[in-house]
């Protein structure tokens, strides 16, 4: 299994950590066989302002890697530690598993009392609902480990790499190869589409997956007859 690792520093201007994103897109689409991405997010301070003095085509650049990154056909895994905010709140929620070291406060992107209206929001509604967004949004609060393993935001508390590189791994084990983005689909579509909608869709993974088990159990086959002669 081949593991990424990336470590990526918040305070990086917005272009940089755009450039970043892609090239690790890049290189994960390209790897043979199964891939995840663990992603080192360091940051000793949130005071940042967030996204800074650009304009909205810079914004929509990242924005857009970002998503690459939340497509990506691999396990993809967050270390955060530090305060993470800005940038680094955009790539937490954007993973498909989260490990926050002790000592880490997620801060909200605040600029003169004002919610920055990207889609870090729009990620925190679809994994916390309306109700838990809202009250995290109009309240502002600086969110302790401790609160965000009880929202969910994270999803375990570990020493650092090491531990996402096993929650990675674990991950993995679980997915045929190159079959992530997939069910990844599947799981986040599951709380809009209606039933006949999703039947067809789930159908026909099925049937991919049923073909899959059909290649490798011929392929099994094959191996014990050529061991046996």
């Amino acid at each position: 299994m081949n593991i990424n690792r990336v470590e990526i520093d918040p305070a990086r201007p917005l272009a940089e950590l755009t450039a970043t994103v892609n090239t690790l897109c890049d290189e994960t689409e390209k790897a043979a066989g199964k891939t995840a991405v663990v992603l080192h997010l360091a940051s000793s301070s949130g005071d940042s302002p967030w996204p800074g003095e650009i304009g909205v085509s810079a914004v929509n650049r990242w924005e857009r890697a970002v998503r690459r990154l939340e497509r990506l056909d691999a396990a993809t895994v967050v270390v955060a530690e530090g305060v993470c905010a800005g940038p680094a709140l955009d790539l937490l929620l954007a993973v498909d598993f989260r490990v926050g070291v002790p000592g880490l406060v997620v801060n909200l992107p605040v600029n003169d009392g004002h919610f920055w209206p990207g889609m870090a929001l729009y990620r925190l509604v679809q994994l916390l609902g309306v109700r838990r967004a809202r009250q995290l949004v109009m309240w502002g609060a600086d969110i302790t480990l401790a609160r965000a393993l009880e929202l969910g935001i994270v999803d375990r508390s570990g020493d650092g790499v090491e531990e996402a590189v096993r929650a990675a791994t674990a991950l993995t084990g679980h997915l045929a190869d190159r079959e992530t983005a997939l069910r990844r689909q599947l799981i986040s579509e599951a709380a809009t589409a209606d039933y006949d909608e999703a039947l067809g869709i789930h159908l026909a993974a099925c049937d991919r997956e049923l073909r899959r088990l059909h290649t490798a159990a011929a392929a099994r086959a094959d191996q014990a007859v050529k061991a046996a002669s």
